[in-house]
């Protein structure tokens, strides 16, 4: 059996980026370690995990290319299914992400928008697809 169980973030500091997704996104926070290095979240099947740089470059001896707001999102985004896009988006900027894309109905008839998150990862915000 495989099954899907979890992304992991490398952040700057992982309890300032649980906060922020748990106020933004209304994920449910299981716990983040005493050494800050390291958390998770509920976002229903799968899990959101932060790890702290240092714990990332610590487990990849060759490195890896750090998040920046400064530089261009990665290829790769992080979805969030609501009914309401505009709300969202609002709260989320409201809680430190920044607007990359404003709400924009899709010719298939779904809502999408993007915002950035503290570390610059790209968070996509739409409704359902239908």
């Amino acid at each position: 059996m495989i099954k899907f169980k979890y992304t992991i973030l490398y952040v700057a500091d992982v309890e300032k980026s649980v906060t922020f997704y748990e106020n933004a996104f209304a994920c449910t926070r299981t716990f983040v370690t005493p050494d800050n290095d390291y958390g998770e979240l509920l976002t229903g099947e799968t899990t959101l995990s932060f790890a702290s740089k240092t714990l990332a470059a610590s487990n990849l001896k060759d490195g890896f290319q750090a998040a920046s707001l400064a530089e261009k999102p990665f290829g790769i985004e992080i979805g969030f299914i609501t009914d309401d896009v505009e709300k969202l988006v609002a709260d989320a900027i409201k809680h430190g992400a920044t607007l990359y894309q404003a709400p924009l109905v899709k010719p298939w008839g779904q809502t999408v928008a993007y915002v950035r998150d503290l570390d610059g990862f790209l968070v996509e915000i739409c409704t359902e697809m239908k």
